[in-house]
């Protein structure tokens, strides 16, 4: 059995596994020595929207949930007059520079704020996302202070059980845990400090150029205790604003957060290849200003990287084009060598000789990932791991349409359902960034890697090998290979309008349409040998289809009872995760032939979260404003 720790006193990974000591750091901010310098003296610099060296992989980044524009007044007793310096000032009095003293035997160094204290509420915690990637994370009292998870709540007959006083440790456990992911507490070290990605990209079809992690803080990498090479990020999503925020405030609202919280443990529940959850913190001082006025909220997730294709596109992206955004570096091949090398070894973990050319191998993984990836997200309704990150205006298709768009932003539906193929859109760029260094391992016979100062070369060259590069990859056949699929079944479920999950785990019963029955039967039939009964065939359908999907008026009612009343809808939210993390269960008491009336209102609630819904929600779209 794992032995639990609080959160403030794991461990570091060796400088080999992390990405701190062998990626580039942004000059402002060079190492964490030179960072903890920078919060107290300028730390403005970190908040400040601006281009970071063209070598830079990351930078260096405390969490700073404040609303923004900050409101800074000078402190009345204070004598200086430089504006400059009252922002300094102002910004280092609530930076995370106060040591708080630890165990002696600690590896990490906590520090907490002199001025911004804020209400942290826990509303939100994974246990299954806890179970996967930290299992010896100490949460202390944190579920009992949760309650106890139930869709039927209600403050007159459904009072939470009582339970015993939690102990000392259990309360400082649970406290260390919400001061940190809530973005108030900040672990550090000569070898460590909080980090956001420098990355680049296109939005909605257009070169946007640098783009970054504006609200995102990666805040601690842990060790899996089970295998010490398996590590796991811990980033905080909404944690303020970062050099890469360009004109907005870092925040993220209790809305967005919980669509991601619950839809992140949905998909690993569907073995679908994810980001992880881990806790939600609500800030309910922290006002956030979208299309309403709302409240902050913290989002931790989990995943063993963070790098994406955009991070490859920072360092050569497209040239000579004219954009609106925030600008874009020149090309720098000696970081996009430093990166590739590491994601190579380190993040996909290839198997590569001493010297062995490494680029061409690492798009083809990288896309042979996302398309597996791809494949499951339409099986059921980017990151350079093939994992689903960033869950922003998702949907679980209601009623098939294969043209459904569930951002009311796209208007060209240029991320519909339909046009999955837009991968290939993305791999390209990926492919474009290495074409050059693929390009000059291939111009060696065998291919090697290549070495510093490879790109020491005229343009010509470059131009050569970019050329060379992508000539020799082609992407597009790894997936088709695997999205692969015939229109029949999308035409059953388009022309009746069939639930687009209810209907498979409907066929386990046999009952479909004439027009597509006897093709499915047939099927059945032939495979009537590998089963022993057809209760056992049923029994392995319901398995592969799920009872509960997590759709979308399901994510806006615990949004509602969240946001009205914390403290109930906090439990509703927590048997929501439950049913998520168990889709395949039958909720509800699926196959009790009682009525309505006849069941608990627990298993009434059950059975109405597991059906479609009001048809005004049907097809429902959501905002890019999170």
């Amino acid at each position: 059995m794992t032995s639990k720790i609080p959160l403030s006193s794991f461990s570091i990974p060796p400088p080999t596994q992390l990405l701190n000591h062998n990626l580039t750091a942004d000059l402002k901010t060079p190492s964490p020595i030179a960072f903890r310098k920078v919060l107290a003296e300028s730390p403005s610099i970190q908040r400040r929207a601006r281009l970071v060296d063209s070598q830079a992989h990351f930078s260096y980044v405390s969490p700073f949930p404040l609303s923004f524009p900050y409101e800074i007044e000078p402190d009345p007793s204070d004598t200086i007059t430089d504006k400059a310096a009252v922002v300094e000032k102002w910004l280092s009095r609530r930076e995370a520079i106060q040591e708080v003293p630890l165990q002696s035997n600690t590896a990490l160094k906590k520090y907490i704020p002199g001025n911004r204290e804020q209400t942290r509420t826990l509303i939100g915690l994974s246990e299954t996302g806890i179970r996967d990637c930290v299992p010896q994370l100490d949460v202390g009292d944190a579920f009992n202070l949760l309650g106890r998870p139930a869709l039927a709540v209600s403050q007159e007959n459904d009072l939470q059980s009582e339970t015993s006083p939690a102990s000392d440790s259990d309360v400082s456990a649970r406290k260390n845990l919400v001061d940190i992911l809530g973005g108030h507490a900040v672990l550090m070290s000569d070898d460590f400090a909080p980090w956001s990605l420098r990355y680049s990209g296109h939005q909605f079809g257009t070169w946007a150029g640098q783009l970054g992690d504006g609200r995102a803080v990666t805040i601690l990498v842990a060790q899996h205790p089970d295998d010490p090479s398996l590590m796991y990020e811990l980033q905080l999503k909404g944690a303020g604003r970062t050099p890469y925020s360009r004109s907005a405030d870092g925040l993220a609202v209790v809305r967005s957060s919980i669509r991601e919280f619950l839809c992140s443990e949905a998909m690993q529940a569907l073995s679908i290849p994810t980001s992880r959850s881990l806790a939600l913190i609500s800030l309910p001082d922290v006002p956030v200003y979208r299309e309403r006025k709302e409240s902050a909220c913290i989002l931790t997730r989990m995943a063993p990287s963070f790098l994406r294709i955009g991070s490859f596109e920072a360092l050569n992206g497209p040239q000579n084009i004219m954009f609106f955004g925030g600008g874009q570096q020149p090309p720098n091949y000696e970081a996009l060598r430093i990166l590739g090398e590491w994601v190579s070894k380190s993040v996909l973990r290839l198997e590569l000789e001493d010297g062995e050319a490494w680029g061409k191998k690492l798009v083809l993984d990288v896309a042979e990932r996302n398309a597996k990836m791809v494949a499951s997200w339409q099986a059921y309704g980017v990151s350079v791991l093939g994992l689903s990150i960033d869950y922003g205006p998702y949907a679980f298709m209601d009623i098939f349409d294969p043209f459904h768009i569930c951002n009311h932003t796209d208007s060209e539906g240029r991320y519909s359902y339909k046009v999955s193929s837009l991968l290939i859109y993305a791999l390209r760029a990926l492919l474009n960034a290495l074409a050059p260094l693929i390009g000059a391992e291939q111009s060696s016979s065998p291919p090697k890697a290549v070495s510093p100062g490879w790109s020491e070369v005229s343009k010509d060259q470059i131009a050569a090998w970019k050329e060379q590069g992508i000539n020799a990859t082609v992407i597009s056949e790894e997936y088709v290979r695997f999205m692969r699929k015939t229109e029949s079944d999308e035409r059953l479920w388009r022309t009746r309008l069939l639930d687009f999950h209810g209907t498979f785990r409907a066929l386990s019963s046999g009952r479909t349409g004439k027009d597509w029955v006897g093709t499915y039967e047939a099927r059945v039939e032939s495979e009537k040998d590998e089963w022993s009964s057809r209760a056992e065939r049923l029994e392995e359908m319901k398995k592969a289809n799920p009872r509960f999907v997590l759709r979308q008026w399901v994510l806006e009612e615990v949004i509602a009872k969240v946001e009205k009343d914390p403290d109930m809808g906090k439990r509703v939210m927590a048997k929501v995760l439950q049913m998520a993390c168990s889709p395949f269960d039958p909720w509800g008491a699926e196959d009790d032939p009682r009525p309505d009336e006849e069941l608990s209102a627990e298993e009434r609630e059950e059975r109405r979260y597991c059906g479609l819904g009001d048809k005004s929600m049907l097809g429902f779209q959501c905002s890019c404003s999170s």
